[in-house]
């Protein structure tokens, strides 16, 4: 009987000394060979893979001088990847003095842990090897059927949706990637704006290169020009060593500004000043330091709106929205609840022996109706909770904290008038939680304490 050939990607340095296709293909797998995360994608839009295999060989770290930052690099370079790609069992091979159990601690531990089925040291031993494969092929053929026969988990850009308003902004991420201008992403908390901004990265021409990301309204307004921009040694007291700002750790890559709109107006005309000039000058030098970087900012602000109120710069705005993503609303998402809800179950639940095995029928109605004014970061939140908190073989709406909705709560309502009356009594329950300690209610529910502030003031909540 003819043995059918698996197919094998490898993810290797483009001057890596390890070949191993003689011998895989004597094994019947058929090897693909990858550089950088584009060929990746290449061949994943031609192939099916089950399995991959992840190199860090001392030709990788022996490509620069300083072999830890070489290390590194790899390593951020095989995050994204994983990150990409989450539906293959990785296994990771690495030379022996940075196996994990050498080092529980490092960053190919952790990238073991979190994302690879397994690892292999190098030099490699073939018969191990083709084990590990063999092993990691076969658990993932066998869970292909509970994976969603109808392909329900199919991603886009590493996002999970399959609804008309998805198809469409899959269509404008496909083109927005290409492109290497400013991006503005603007949608409701919780809709997934930093998923988003990593999509767009990691499927441009800048994928090879970091992605460094600030949130603009978690650093008080006397820290975010240093975390910008950086700041010499001695700049000011207690400036004991040079620090490298977020946009110079950006060069050659994307820098991604989150929550844009809550950044302090005195500081949108130092941004503003950098986009006009490419250049930077760290606090406490003269000297100015060319950068080149991608802008990617998000908001849940409508800065249009704040352009108006003028509490945003008008040409900082126009600036930043060359090329505009709107992000739409988990309720916008006709069909998606149901997918994602299921997507956060399995994930939730996987590898442990938590006792819910599923959803009951009513929850799934609830879990369908329900306004979700958290968005997709609520949803997988009350998954989280309800699967390791239940005691129920099936997921009842008390698990997801549905059960106290008023029988008739959708139906005499609007979607805006739900969603003002959802955020209300969530905003009021976590202050109450948090003893109206607003930095730590912010950090509960996601969003930054300048964005909370403001829902305070709209919804007249602030705590005495």
């Amino acid at each position: 009987m003819e043995i059918k050939n698996r197919n094998l990607i490898i993810f290797q340095s483009a001057d890596s000394d390890i070949d191993l296709y003689e011998g895989l293909s004597k094994a019947h797998w058929q090897v693909h060979i990858a550089t950088t995360i584009q060929q990746v994608s290449e061949l994943l839009a031609k192939h099916t893979f089950l399995v991959g295999l992840c190199l860090v060989d001392n030709c990788t770290l022996s490509a620069c001088n300083n072999a830890m930052c070489c290390r590194s690099d790899h390593c951020s370079k095989l995050n994204r990847l994983f990150n990409l790609h989450s539906n293959i069992n990785w296994i990771m091979g690495l030379p022996k003095e940075f196996s994990p159990k050498l080092n529980t601690k490092s960053i190919e531990a952790q990238l073991i842990a979190e994302y690879c089925s397994d690892y292999i040291t190098l030099p490699i031993d073939t018969e191990q090897l083709l084990f590990a494969l063999g092993h990691a092929y076969g658990m993932n053929a066998l869970s292909q059927p509970f994976k969603g026969e109808n392909k329900d988990h199919e991603l886009n850009f590493g996002i999970i949706g399959r609804s008309p308003v998805m198809s469409k902004l899959y269509n404008l991420l496909e083109k927005v990637a290409k492109e290497d201008s400013a991006v503005l992403i603007q949608g409701e908390t919780g809709t997934g704006k930093e998923l988003i901004a990593n999509a767009v990265h990691n499927y441009s021409i800048r994928s090879e290169q970091p992605i460094i990301t600030i949130n603009c309204g978690t650093f008080p307004k006397d820290l975010i020009q240093a975390e910008l921009f950086g700041y010499e040694k001695g700049a000011y007291t207690g400036s004991d060593k040079l620090h490298i700002g977020r946009i110079e750790s950006a060069q050659n890559g994307t820098l991604f500004l989150d929550e844009i709109g809550d950044l302090p107006l005195e500081q949108q005309i130092n941004l503003l000043r950098f986009l006009e000039d490419r250049t930077i000058q760290r606090i406490g030098s003269s000297v100015k330091i060319p950068i080149n970087v991608r802008i990617i900012a998000a908001t849940h602000v409508d800065l249009k709106a704040a352009v108006e109120r003028k509490e945003f710069r008008e040409d900082l705005y126009y600036r930043l929205q060359v090329l505009k993503i709107e992000t739409p609303s988990l309720r916008e998402r006709e069909g998606d609840i149901e997918l994602l809800a299921e997507y956060f179950f399995n994930k939730a639940s996987a590898n442990n022996t938590y006792k819910a095995k599923g959803f009951q029928v009513e929850t799934l109605k609830l879990i369908s109706r329900y306004s979700w004014p958290g968005n997709v970061r609520e949803l997988m939140n009350r998954i989280r909770h309800a699967v390791v908190m239940s005691e129920n073989d099936l997921l009842s709406p008390e698990d997801l904290d549905l059960n106290n909705l008023e029988p008739d709560f959708f139906a005499l309502q609007t979607l805006d008038e739900a969603r003002v009356a959802v955020d209300r009594q969530l905003i009021a329950n976590t202050l109450n939680h948090t003893r109206n300690n607003v930095s730590r209610a912010a950090k509960h529910m996601g969003i930054s304490r300048v964005s909370l502030y403001r829902l305070l003031e709209k919804y007249t909540l602030l705590p005495a």
